[in-house]
């Protein structure tokens, strides 16, 4: 009889053995000769070597599985070990797919200017994304960083924001210096919420693989084998553009999004994103894409709200 132990790398335990261990007890029916023995990310099983093999073969699959859905399914069940087929094909799986969320939803890019920024997330390692509210670019941006850190293209995820007001102050805000900044980050831990299982996430930040934080706390940081998001860039002055821009380090990847027509900072001239799209737009190994309110794809008025204050900002005198 051989024995062997399978360690589950990677693997949240409670979402792939299912609720009530509905998935690993199908794993057990499906072996009855076999013993299986589960303690937490580590399987333990008994049997005879061709059943040990079949079974760590199909076993291998489901974990593949499992990471290009961030779950388990009855499909990948009945597929795998009810129709005794040697993989899982998941009909729902394409090239244009970055990454599943929680519920198993589809998280693809959906439009023309979101199609162009994952088209040239390829051949770039720094992108500019700006356009208005609403129109994917930096939910676009966090599901590529997120589907990197799975295939393990980088070994972490830095998000930042300048803590910028945009009608409050923070010293007049509640809490300490985290809960001050909270507020502004929350986007961004909306977005990853929908990609990464809440523990996962969780254990994460814990170990410094996502990390969350103000762009000033930058400064002084070289940031190697990292994907790194700057949002809200319209809010970043010149200097800090250049303060950011210049911690890229080996094998890293830097997206920074922002739009132009909603800058929070005193002095709407003071903002840096526009002027360094226009000075590094035509650097080779740098991308730019520019959205607009055709890529909106939250409630429909929202492109209507964008296109009249457009138009109305059109008809004011431009400052001297």
């Amino acid at each position: 009889m051989a024995e062997k132990i399978i360690v589950l790398e990677n693997v949240d335990p409670v979402s792939f053995y299912g609720v009530n261990n509905v998935y690993f007890n199908a794993l057990v029916e499906r072996f009855p000769k076999m013993k299986i023995v589960a303690r937490g990310g580590e399987l333990k099983i008994w049997g005879s070597k061709s059943e040990v093999d079949d079974f760590e073969n199909k076993l291998i699959n489901l974990i593949a599985y499992y990471h290009r859905r961030g779950r388990v399914t009855d499909e990948a069940i009945t597929q795998l070990y009810h129709e005794n087929a040697t993989e899982v094909h998941d009909s729902a799986y394409d090239e244009s797919t970055l990454v599943y969320g929680n519920n198993g939803s589809i998280i693809k890019a959906r439009t023309a200017n979101q199609k162009k920024l994952v088209a040239l997330y390829e051949s770039n390692d720094l992108l500019f994304a700006a356009g208005p509210a609403g129109s994917g670019k930096t939910y676009t941006a966090i599901a590529l960083a997120v589907r990197a850190l799975k295939n393990k293209e980088v070994k972490k995820i830095v998000l930042t924001r300048p803590a910028i007001e945009a009608g409050e102050r923070l010293g007049f805000l509640p809490g300490d210096m985290k809960e001050k900044l909270d507020p502004y980050l929350q986007p961004l831990y909306d977005a990853l919420h929908d990609m990464i299982p809440v523990k996962k996430l969780e254990k994460f930040m814990e170990d410094g693989v996502v990390q969350i934080a103000p762009l000033a706390f930058m400064r002084g940081r070289t940031l190697d084998h990292a994907f790194v998001i700057l949002d809200e860039a319209q809010n970043a002055t010149l200097a800090q553009m250049k303060m950011f821009l210049t911690r890229m380090g080996k094998n890293a990847k830097f997206i920074v999004t922002g739009d132009v027509t909603q800058v929070d900072l005193p002095h709407r001239n003071d903002s840096g994103l526009a002027k360094c799209m226009s000075m590094l737009g035509k650097i080779k190994g740098i991308g730019v894409v520019e959205f607009n309110r055709r890529d909106i794809i939250r409630h429909v008025l929202v492109g209507k709200i964008v296109q009249a204050f457009e138009k109305e900002e059109k008809m004011q005198p431009q400052p001297q």
